[in-house]
């Protein structure tokens, strides 16, 4: 029987670079077939460019709040007068299948994902200082100043509570920092959970 994949939540401030860290996992042939990223419930509409299915799953208010009530999500939260959720669906079949997941997801849905599955693996992102992060943020071109004073200031607070995940990956040189979460990926691939039956078959032919 093929062990249980891994559930690996990635969370950073916007403008740190998770997305960019994910994607570049994601098209590794190495791992082509073995790791799936998340795609989260929505109250919100798509945007243009979007695709149901591949940003997000695009539900109405009904719909989200039905499946919420069926115990549906393994976290959910408000944002901007929008509900975000990711469903239980999309996440424990893949891992029963042995296939490891991915969430992108903030520190809020983080505590509530691990309150249900406490062997979660939670790694945050890091930028290398304000300054680079505010760089980053003016960058994009589609942030207004005050949008970005409020994106800082909610970046010191989410990365106050690094304390609560297992790894963390300062984004100063992105090959380096994908090559960081690519070896989380791996180790918890050489886990002894991960490789106890086949460890025990090996011990077994050197029964005598």
């Amino acid at each position: 029987m093929r062990p249980a994949g891994d559930l690996f939540i990635v969370s950073s401030p916007s403008g740190a670079g998770k997305t960019t860290l994910i994607r570049r996992i994601l098209a590794d042939p190495a791992f082509t077939g073995s790791i799936h990223f998340s795609v989260s419930h929505t109250t919100r509409g798509p945007r243009p460019g979007e695709v149901h299915g591949r940003e997000y799953y695009f539900v109405s208010p009904e719909e989200f709040e039905s499946l919420a009530s069926r115990d549906g999500f393994l976290e959910h939260a408000a944002y901007d007068g929008h509900r975000y959720g990711t469903s239980r669906g999309e996440v424990e079949p893949r891992l029963a299948a042995g296939i490891d997941v991915l969430l992108d997801i903030d520190v809020q849905g983080a505590r509530q994902v691990r309150s249900r599955m406490p062997d979660v693996v939670k790694v945050f992102v890091f930028p290398p200082s304000r300054q680079v992060l505010e760089s980053r943020l003016e960058a994009r071109g589609h942030n207004s100043p005050d949008s970005i004073v409020r994106r800082l200031e909610a970046a010191a607070r989410e990365m106050g509570e690094f304390g609560e995940y297992d790894y963390a990956i300062i984004n100063d040189v992105l090959d380096a920092a994908v090559d960081e979460l690519r070896s989380i990926v791996v180790a918890r691939r050489s886990s002894r959970r991960r490789r106890q039956e086949r460890l025990e078959a090996i011990l077994r032919t050197f029964t005598v």
